[in-house]
């Protein structure tokens, strides 16, 4: 059912889960419901390769050997006894009709029937094609099973002999000398379903000896029950006229044991995975006690119709599955539940739409023969893939989505071809035909509602991804401490995790842990210069609100999402370099050169007025090229600063101001954000000065919870700004604003005078 690596207590979650709703987004944080071994226990399960390098690698490689020696001689075995080359089938009326041969004595008799046999001392009437069938598993009635069983023993007993007599319908005798099978004529269907099988034991075998659980022991005992059924289903597929004597016998005790011993065996793993569910020892105790029960009646022969009983009792055990599978996402929403129950409700579902079309079928019993040898195998099948799936469920998302689509799409044609066959009595051409037609047509229709119930999607577009992997960037650069914090929240909105979660324990890389349903992340240094990664892991668990797992496709997408981030800041410290250099330069010219001709023209002045005027440009000067220079200014500085120049830009204009300044961080501003407000408040100053004729100016600048609001407010003549032209003094305004990521708008006071106001949100972490 599952493969247990590591147990999470989530007990937090059990309150806010429910009755089903999902709850909201959790805050990333050190306080957490996540087990703190979580880390520890997968890093060390890592580092202790060196388990497999003693007992339990020797005790792997001896079942992988005998499990190889155990075909070998089952394919020995068959092809020991005698054989008539020769393949059959039912005829219209029923009888065993030889369809085609290899011995040229039979060939003449193709298309007649075969009536009976003998071989030495034993005479064998063939009245109908029951001996066809290939497994007394999944005949109804009990009577019928009994023949079968006899037929298939009495038949083997006379084919047995060297010798034997054939008589068919047209009155004619042939008499055959016998010959070994060799290991060619076993068939291919033989060898696909032997390796199947062998696959299958293998897994249970080494997901056993990985590690030697409760849980881990139910899932080998399941996938050791499928294997013993694919290895009757493959012995069966070389059936001539009889099965081998002792498969005769065991066919129906053995195959009704291992459905019930598999159903058992979910009703325990769901008890006890994703999470151990209340009274789960007593639910465990009572499906075993059912099914050993059941299985000790059936083994000594006194139940009578097994059959219904089988069917009934793993149709209830499977939906008994399900609602624990339920239970458990209800108390805990651990995508492995969901997953699992999904697979559930298809596993019990085809079963129960097989053991209909049977029963639907038993007038007629070629048709009830067809539904029998196709559809059981095709189940059993689908099960022994989903169990061989279910250890790599958090390995690859690719794989979960074709074996989806390739499951949803195979059992809708299998379920409405055993519909066609058993209820509307069409041909099997027809039925096969019209079954993929509709199956093909769901499957275009559907694919991806298919893809997004099975899987799940993330809700992040690439546009987006883009947008917030530049805007981390910028502010990781400035503010590398805030790199788990900003790196958790795109992992949140890229993943949907129901959990976010800051652990000071460090992972060496990014990982896939705890059956999928968590995934850990070492946070990584994309704005220091000490060139060490900082420690810490950021854990999340349960993807898309609990509705997938995180596959490895998951992993190496955030491992690409961590080193597009790197490059990013990489790239945006070049630019920045670049810039300051390029600053620098220009800063140095305007200095070296503009600087002097200023100060020259100031000394060569021919009124009081024109030196006044250079003295100002001068002082401006001074001010853009340390600025320029500067790769970051602190607030308060930069306030200081601009009271200074508009201070002495109003009392040259005999205009009195007001300054209020306000900070609860007094944060370093960027060459870029310096600039763009340098140049605001001046462009304003300095439009109050030409058009108001205001006699007071108020300002206002405050910086609270990373919010900037500037409000320039004058009593001059101004009215209706509405109506004004934005030239490239006021044009210029927007821009810049802009450029920081804000707003600006011109109203009209009240008696007079005009306000302007900038408001910048997020504003240290726009440059």
């Amino acid at each position: 059912m599952a493969i247990s690596t590591s147990g999470v207590s989530h007990s937090d979650l059990q309150s806010r889960e429910r009755g089903g709703s999902a709850p909201p987004p959790l805050t990333v944080g050190v306080e957490s419901t996540l087990d703190s071994g979580l880390l520890e226990r997968n890093l060390a399960d890592d580092r202790s390769a060196s388990r497999w390098m003693g007992w339990r690698l020797r005790l792997l490689v001896g079942a992988a050997l005998l499990g190889c020696m155990g075909l070998f001689l089952l394919a020995r075995w068959l092809v020991e006894p005698l054989h008539i080359d020769a393949s059959w089938r039912p005829n219209a009326q029923g009888q065993l009709e030889l369809a085609a041969s290899g011995e040229p004595a039979l060939r003449a008799h193709q298309g007649h029937a075969l009536i009976g046999i003998v071989g030495g001392e034993v005479l064998v009437a063939v009245p109908d094609a029951l001996t066809l069938q290939r497994s007394s598993r999944w005949l109804i009635s009990d009577a019928e099973r009994q023949r079968h069983r006899a037929m298939h023993e009495q038949i083997s007993a006379a084919l047995a002999q060297h010798d034997v007599k054939l008589f068919f319908s047209d009155g004619d005798m042939v008499a055959l000398q016998l010959q070994k099978r060799g290991f060619g004529s076993l068939g291919g269907m033989f060898w696909l379903l032997s390796a199947f099988a062998l696959a299958l034991y293998l897994v249970a075998m080494v997901v056993l000896l990985a590690k030697p659980t409760a849980l881990n022991l139910l899932y080998a005992v399941m996938a050791l029950c499928q294997t013993g059924n694919l290895a009757f289903i493959a012995v069966e597929s070389t059936l001539e006229l009889a099965l081998p004597g002792p498969f005769a016998l065991l066919d129906m005790p053995l195959r009704m044991a291992f459905d019930l011993v598999t159903a058992a065996a979910m009703i325990n793993a769901a008890c006890m995975h994703p999470r151990r569910l209340p009274g789960s020892g007593w639910i465990a105790l009572t499906a075993w006690s059912l099914v050993s029960m059941l299985v000790l009646l059936i083994g000594q022969g006194t139940l009578s119709e097994p059959w219904w009983w089988t069917q009934g009792s793993v149709s209830l055990l499977g939906l008994a599955v399900i609602a624990l599978l339920t239970w458990s996402y209800q108390i805990e929403p651990h995508p492995f539940a969901m997953v699992l129950r999904r697979f559930a409700i298809v596993t019990i579902g085809t079963w129960m739409l097989l053991t209909i079309a049977l029963a639907a079928a038993t007038q007629t019993p070629g048709m009830q023969h067809n539904i029998a040898a196709i559809g059981s195998m095709i189940w059993y099948v689908f099960l022994a893939s989903l169990l061989l799936l279910v250890p790599f469920l958090s390995k690859s998302q690719q794989i979960m989505r074709e074996f989806s689509l390739l499951a949803a799409i195979s059992t809708v044609a299998t379920s409405l071809d055993l519909l066609f066959v058993a209820v509307f009595s069409f041909s099997q051409f027809a039925s096969l035909t019209l079954s993929l037609f509709l199956s093909l047509g769901v499957y275009a229709g559907a694919r991806q509602w298919i893809l997004n119930q099975l899987l799940g999607n993330s809700m992040l577009t690439t546009e987006r991804m883009f947008e917030h992997l530049y805007r981390i960037a910028r502010e990781v650069e400035a503010y590398p401490e805030r790199t788990p914090k900003l790196l958790s929240q795109l992992l949140r909105e890229l993943f949907e995790p129901m959990e976010v979660v800051i652990v000071d324990k460090r992972s060496v890389d990014t990982r896939v842990v705890a059956d999928g349903s968590a995934m850990t992340l070492p946070v990584p240094q994309l704005g220091g210069d000490d060139g060490t990664d900082p420690p810490g892991s950021i854990v999340l668990r349960f993807a898309h609100r609990g509705r997938r797992l995180f596959t490895s496709e998951d992993a190496r997408l955030a491992d690409r999402i961590v080193e597009q981030l790197r490059r990013a800041v990489a790239f945006d410290k070049a630019v920045e370099q670049g810039r300051s250099e390029e600053r620098a330069r220009l800063a140095q010219d305007l200095h070296d050169d503009i600087g002097a001709r200023l100060l020259t023209l100031m000394y060569k002045a021919h009124s009081p007025e024109m030196e006044e005027y250079v003295r100002h440009t001068l002082q401006d000067l001074k001010t853009l090229t340390r600025g320029l220079a500067a790769p970051s200014h602190r607030l308060s500085h930069a306030a200081a600063e601009w009271k200074a120049d508009l201070t002495q830009r109003l009392t040259a204009a005999h205009v009195e101001l007001g300054w209020t300044f306000s900070f609860d961080e007094d944060i370093l501003l960027s060459v870029v954000q310096w600039s763009a407000l340098t140049r605001v408040m001046r462009e304003l100053v300095s439009n109050i000065i030409a058009h108001s004729q205001a006699r007071r100016v108020d300002i206002e600048f405050s910086l609270e919870q990373d919010r900037l609001d500037l409000s320039i407010v004058d009593d001059g003549v101004g009215r209706n700004p509405r109506a004004w032209s934005h030239g490239l003094g006021l044009g210029g305004v927007r821009k810049r604003v802009k450029q920081l990521g804000g707003e600006v708008e011109w109203r009209e006071m009240s008696p007079h005078g005009i306000g302007c106001r900038v408001i910048i949100r997020d504003f240290s972490i726009r440059h």
